[in-house]
């Protein structure tokens, strides 16, 4: 009894770290790295490069600004070392969550759905009073969490694996039909489980498993010829594993590289296809800013399909983090000014791309 409780604790610790260690995967604001806030914000981005790949043979960190048409790359490597250019494929996780309300902002046009539609009019899900609508789900105010732990977590944690690899459809419908929510807009909670759900629904309403629907999307609509549902194959390493049709992929999946993403930003940043211009209207005010975000320029004040809405900077944005990159793509319309920064690092190490992105991109509109 006594060998069944101490087991049972130390389960109950590894679940702990685990759940600790998923809350940062997908992330679309948290900073990290042991820089001081005030210091930070003193830095420029060229010496944040420098501290954050100083003595890190592996780090290769990606830059592109578009400014006024004119394109700009730079690869960096140890110690800030200018590389050769290379267009190296990165994991863009989170950022993944902009390409699947941009499918959606298509589904719209079509008519095919509506932002008020509840999901349930979608999905096989048990009868309940209520379910999330598509905007509710879109502006992270549904009430869900940011995930819900699920038996598959325990082993990709253990393993080092993608937290999230293995959760089927089947678990994902399952969990939304125990979940108990009311009809109103909760506060404002970055959720990976909400985007799950929307994929889910994209998938009935066309017809297709996701990971079709927005490889398709990706090459016929948008025309990049880089960027796709992750298979583990590129240049680099350390991609993350995941099974045929999990339900997080939309959330966090697709692989892309430098030239890929700038032009993704200019396809946005000018709406060129005219059914992405619902995607970047402020659908909801969430005042989602914290007091050292605020030091590095970094707001959160109101939420488009998906996007990140920065009234102070008026720059539109979006963040990823998988275990072994993290990435920023963000614009100003206005100004026609846009930035992506792609890393080959953890969200937690050293100084993150959303903070470099930042700096380069509020430097621009300053200058």
């Amino acid at each position: 009894m006594k060998k069944h409780k101490v087991n049972k604790k130390r389960w109950m610790k590894v679940i702990l770290v685990m759940v600790l260690v998923i809350a940062i995967g997908f992330g679309v604001y948290s900073i990290y790295g042991s820089y001081k806030i005030n210091e930070l914000s003193k830095m420029t981005y060229e010496q944040m490069i420098n501290y954050t790949t100083e003595g890190n043979k592996d780090a290769v960190i990606t830059v592109g600004v578009i400014q006024n048409g004119k394109i700009e790359y730079n690869v960096y490597g140890e110690d800030g070392t200018r590389l050769p250019f290379k267009e190296h494929i990165y994991e863009i996780g989170s950022i993944t969550k902009t390409f699947t309300t941009s499918l959606f902002c298509k589904a719209i046009n079509e008519e095919k759905i509506s932002l008020e539609d509840s999901i349930n009019e979608y999905l096989n899900l048990p009868l309940e009073e209520y379910y999330p609508t598509i905007k509710r789900l879109v502006t992270h105010t549904s009430g869900y969490k940011g995930f819900y732990f699920e038996k598959p977590m325990i082993s990709n944690f253990l393993h080092r694996k993608n937290e999230f690899n293995g959760i089927t459809h089947s678990m994902l419908i399952e969990k939304m039909g125990k979940i108990d929510l009311e009809d109103r807009e909760y506060a404002f909670t970055y959720s990976n489980f909400g985007f799950a759900a929307l994929g889910a629904v994209l998938e009935e309403i066309y017809g297709d498993d996701y990971t079709t629907l927005i490889n398709n999307f990706i090459v016929e609509d948008l025309k990049l010829a880089n960027t796709r549902i992750t298979d583990g194959s590129g240049d680099l390493e350390n991609y993350w594993e995941w099974s045929e049709s999990d339900a997080y992929m939309p959330a966090g999946a697709l692989l892309s590289n430098i030239k890929d993403m700038i032009k993704y930003v200019q396809i946005h940043m000018t709406e060129n296809l005219e059914y992405l211009s619902i995607a970047h209207r402020a659908l909801i005010e969430v005042n989602a800013s914290d007091g050292n975000y605020e030091k590095l320029g970094i707001q959160i004040d109101a939420v488009g399909m998906g996007w990140m809405i920065d009234d102070k900077n008026n720059i539109i944005w979006h963040n990823g983090g998988t275990g072994n990159y993290n990435s920023y793509i963000g614009f100003d319309k206005e100004k026609q000014i846009g930035v992506v920064v792609l890393s080959n690092l953890p969200p937690d190490y050293r100084i993150p791309a959303t903070v470099i992105g930042v700096d380069i991109l509020t430097s621009l509109q300053t200058n």
